[in-house]
Protein backbone atom coordinates (compact mmCIF):
# COMPACT_ATOMS: atom_id res chain seq x y z
CA UNK A 1 0.00 0.00 0.00
CA UNK A 2 3.00 2.45 0.86
CA UNK A 3 4.07 1.95 -2.89
CA UNK A 4 0.88 2.55 -4.53
CA UNK A 5 -0.36 5.43 -2.41
CA UNK A 6 3.97 6.92 -3.41
CA UNK A 7 2.81 6.47 -6.84
CA UNK A 8 -0.62 7.87 -6.60
CA UNK A 9 1.39 11.11 -5.11
CA UNK A 10 3.65 11.09 -7.85
CA UNK A 11 1.00 10.67 -10.76
CA UNK A 12 -0.63 13.73 -8.88
CA UNK A 13 2.58 15.92 -8.78
CA UNK A 14 3.04 15.20 -12.18
CA UNK A 15 -0.39 16.31 -13.46
CA UNK A 16 -0.44 19.55 -11.49
CA UNK A 17 3.66 20.82 -12.39
CA UNK A 18 3.03 19.50 -16.10
CA UNK A 19 -0.53 20.81 -16.92
CA UNK A 20 -1.91 23.14 -14.30
CA UNK A 21 0.42 26.56 -14.81
CA UNK A 22 -2.34 28.85 -15.70
CA UNK A 23 -4.26 30.43 -12.45
CA UNK A 24 -7.61 30.26 -15.02
CA UNK A 25 -6.74 26.76 -15.91
CA UNK A 26 -6.66 26.00 -12.29
CA UNK A 27 -9.56 28.13 -11.20
CA UNK A 28 -11.82 26.45 -13.76
CA UNK A 29 -10.44 23.31 -12.13
CA UNK A 30 -11.94 24.50 -9.17
CA UNK A 31 -15.34 24.74 -10.42
CA UNK A 32 -15.02 21.29 -12.25
CA UNK A 33 -14.41 20.00 -9.00
CA UNK A 34 -16.78 21.42 -6.98
CA UNK A 35 -19.67 20.62 -9.54
CA UNK A 36 -18.08 16.99 -9.72
CA UNK A 37 -18.10 17.03 -6.24
CA UNK A 38 -22.10 17.43 -6.14
CA UNK A 39 -22.48 15.10 -9.19
CA UNK A 40 -20.87 12.30 -6.74
CA UNK A 41 -23.66 13.15 -4.30
CA UNK A 42 -26.24 13.22 -7.06
CA UNK A 43 -25.24 9.84 -8.79
CA UNK A 44 -27.21 8.25 -4.96
CA UNK A 45 -30.41 10.25 -6.18
CA UNK A 46 -30.32 10.87 -9.83
CA UNK A 47 -27.91 9.08 -12.11
CA UNK A 48 -29.10 11.09 -15.14
CA UNK A 49 -28.77 14.38 -13.75
CA UNK A 50 -25.54 13.82 -12.00
CA UNK A 51 -23.93 13.13 -15.46
CA UNK A 52 -25.19 15.79 -17.08
CA UNK A 53 -23.90 17.92 -14.39
CA UNK A 54 -20.14 16.43 -14.92
CA UNK A 55 -20.04 16.41 -18.50
CA UNK A 56 -21.75 20.07 -18.93
CA UNK A 57 -20.17 21.43 -16.26
CA UNK A 58 -17.40 19.79 -14.72
CA UNK A 59 -15.41 18.25 -18.22
CA UNK A 60 -16.18 21.59 -20.01
CA UNK A 61 -14.78 23.57 -17.74
CA UNK A 62 -12.13 21.18 -17.33
CA UNK A 63 -11.11 20.71 -20.37
CA UNK A 64 -11.68 24.24 -21.75
CA UNK A 65 -8.88 25.33 -19.06
CA UNK A 66 -6.47 22.80 -21.44
CA UNK A 67 -7.29 23.80 -24.54
CA UNK A 68 -7.76 27.27 -24.51
CA UNK A 69 -5.67 28.78 -21.52
CA UNK A 70 -2.79 26.44 -20.69
CA UNK A 71 0.62 27.09 -22.34
CA UNK A 72 1.57 24.43 -25.14
CA UNK A 73 4.72 25.63 -25.75
CA UNK A 74 7.82 24.87 -24.15
CA UNK A 75 7.85 24.12 -20.87
CA UNK A 76 11.02 26.19 -19.08
CA UNK A 77 9.71 24.82 -15.63
CA UNK A 78 10.34 21.40 -16.33
CA UNK A 79 12.02 21.58 -19.44
CA UNK A 80 10.33 20.00 -21.61
CA UNK A 81 8.39 20.15 -24.57
CA UNK A 82 4.86 19.70 -24.97
CA UNK A 83 5.48 16.90 -27.43
CA UNK A 84 7.42 15.13 -24.79
CA UNK A 85 4.61 15.59 -22.28
CA UNK A 86 1.86 14.67 -24.57
CA UNK A 87 4.03 11.32 -25.17
CA UNK A 88 4.65 9.91 -21.22
CA UNK A 89 0.70 11.50 -19.99
CA UNK A 90 -0.74 8.71 -18.13
CA UNK A 91 -4.24 9.14 -18.74
CA UNK A 92 -5.92 11.29 -21.65
CA UNK A 93 -3.45 13.34 -23.64
CA UNK A 94 -5.40 16.24 -25.81
CA UNK A 95 -5.58 13.78 -28.82
CA UNK A 96 -7.17 11.33 -26.66
CA UNK A 97 -9.09 13.78 -25.25
CA UNK A 98 -10.45 15.20 -28.43
CA UNK A 99 -11.13 11.47 -29.39
CA UNK A 100 -13.65 11.27 -26.36
CA UNK A 101 -15.24 14.52 -26.32
CA UNK A 102 -16.20 14.19 -29.95
CA UNK A 103 -17.93 10.81 -29.16
CA UNK A 104 -19.52 13.07 -26.26
CA UNK A 105 -20.76 15.78 -28.20
CA UNK A 106 -22.17 13.21 -31.02
CA UNK A 107 -24.15 11.04 -28.49
CA UNK A 108 -27.09 13.66 -28.23
CA UNK A 109 -27.57 13.21 -31.83
CA UNK A 110 -27.22 9.75 -31.95
CA UNK A 111 -30.06 8.98 -29.26
CA UNK A 112 -32.66 12.09 -30.74
CA UNK A 113 -31.83 9.74 -34.21
CA UNK A 114 -32.33 6.13 -32.46
CA UNK A 115 -34.68 6.67 -29.53
CA UNK A 116 -33.82 4.19 -27.11
CA UNK A 117 -30.69 2.97 -28.36
CA UNK A 118 -31.37 -0.71 -28.99
CA UNK A 119 -32.93 -1.16 -25.72
CA UNK A 120 -30.11 0.11 -23.70
CA UNK A 121 -31.28 3.76 -23.06
CA UNK A 122 -35.05 4.58 -22.05
CA UNK A 123 -37.04 5.84 -24.61
CA UNK A 124 -37.84 9.65 -24.84
CA UNK A 125 -40.89 11.43 -26.61
CA UNK A 126 -40.62 14.72 -24.77
CA UNK A 127 -37.15 16.93 -24.59
CA UNK A 128 -36.98 15.92 -20.79
CA UNK A 129 -37.16 12.44 -21.72
CA UNK A 130 -34.50 13.20 -23.90
CA UNK A 131 -31.89 14.89 -22.26
CA UNK A 132 -32.06 11.96 -19.44
CA UNK A 133 -31.51 9.44 -22.02
CA UNK A 134 -28.48 11.60 -23.20
CA UNK A 135 -27.70 11.67 -19.26
CA UNK A 136 -27.79 8.09 -19.18
CA UNK A 137 -25.55 7.84 -22.43
CA UNK A 138 -22.76 10.10 -20.90
CA UNK A 139 -22.59 8.17 -17.38
CA UNK A 140 -21.65 5.09 -19.68
CA UNK A 141 -19.53 6.89 -21.85
CA UNK A 142 -17.73 7.93 -18.89
CA UNK A 143 -17.79 4.77 -16.90
CA UNK A 144 -16.30 3.32 -20.08
CA UNK A 145 -13.37 5.88 -20.52
CA UNK A 146 -12.68 5.48 -16.98
CA UNK A 147 -12.59 1.51 -17.36
CA UNK A 148 -10.80 1.66 -20.95
CA UNK A 149 -7.75 3.45 -19.88
CA UNK A 150 -7.54 1.42 -16.66
CA UNK A 151 -7.34 -1.57 -18.47
CA UNK A 152 -5.04 -0.08 -21.03
CA UNK A 153 -2.53 0.51 -18.61
CA UNK A 154 -2.75 -2.72 -17.04
CA UNK A 155 -0.73 -3.19 -20.78
CA UNK A 156 1.11 -0.48 -20.95
CA UNK A 157 2.44 -0.25 -17.65
CA UNK A 158 1.59 -2.69 -15.14
CA UNK A 159 -1.66 -2.90 -12.84
CA UNK A 160 -0.51 -0.80 -9.99
CA UNK A 161 -0.43 2.02 -12.68
CA UNK A 162 -3.98 1.48 -13.78
CA UNK A 163 -5.40 1.17 -10.43
CA UNK A 164 -3.33 4.11 -9.05
CA UNK A 165 -4.54 6.47 -12.46
CA UNK A 166 -8.02 5.38 -11.74
CA UNK A 167 -8.03 5.85 -7.91
CA UNK A 168 -6.53 9.41 -9.07
CA UNK A 169 -8.96 10.10 -11.62
CA UNK A 170 -12.04 9.39 -9.19
CA UNK A 171 -10.55 11.49 -5.54
CA UNK A 172 -9.59 14.28 -8.62
CA UNK A 173 -12.18 16.25 -7.40
CA UNK A 174 -11.34 16.68 -3.85
CA UNK A 175 -7.39 17.41 -4.31
CA UNK A 176 -8.19 19.70 -6.85
CA UNK A 177 -10.39 22.15 -4.33
CA UNK A 178 -7.35 21.52 -1.82
CA UNK A 179 -5.23 22.57 -4.51
CA UNK A 180 -6.51 24.86 -6.32
CA UNK A 181 -8.93 26.71 -3.62
CA UNK A 182 -6.74 29.94 -3.71
CA UNK A 183 -6.54 30.13 -7.57
CA UNK A 184 -9.18 32.64 -8.45
CA UNK A 185 -7.88 35.12 -5.63
CA UNK A 186 -4.33 34.58 -7.25
CA UNK A 187 -5.94 35.27 -10.55
CA UNK A 188 -7.08 38.42 -9.37
CA UNK A 189 -4.15 39.55 -8.06
CA UNK A 190 -2.84 39.17 -11.13
CA UNK A 191 -0.68 36.20 -11.14
CA UNK A 192 -1.92 34.25 -14.06
CA UNK A 193 0.86 31.65 -14.47
CA UNK A 194 2.10 30.11 -11.17
CA UNK A 195 5.69 28.21 -12.39
CA UNK A 196 7.41 29.73 -9.66
CA UNK A 197 5.16 27.35 -7.10
CA UNK A 198 5.85 24.90 -9.57
CA UNK A 199 9.26 23.86 -8.56
CA UNK A 200 8.58 23.01 -5.08
CA UNK A 201 6.25 19.53 -4.86
CA UNK A 202 3.54 20.24 -2.67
Amino acid sequence: MKDFFEELRVQRWDDHRYYHHCRINQSLHLLSAMAFVVSYGLLFIDPAIAALLAWTVSMTSRQAGHFFFEPLGYDHVNQATNDHKEEIKVGYNLRRKVVLLSIWALLPLAIYMNPGWMGVLPEHETFFEFMRAVGYSWLFLGAAALLFRTVHLFFLKDVKTGLVWMTKIITDPFHDIYLYHKAPWQLLRGERFADRSLHANP
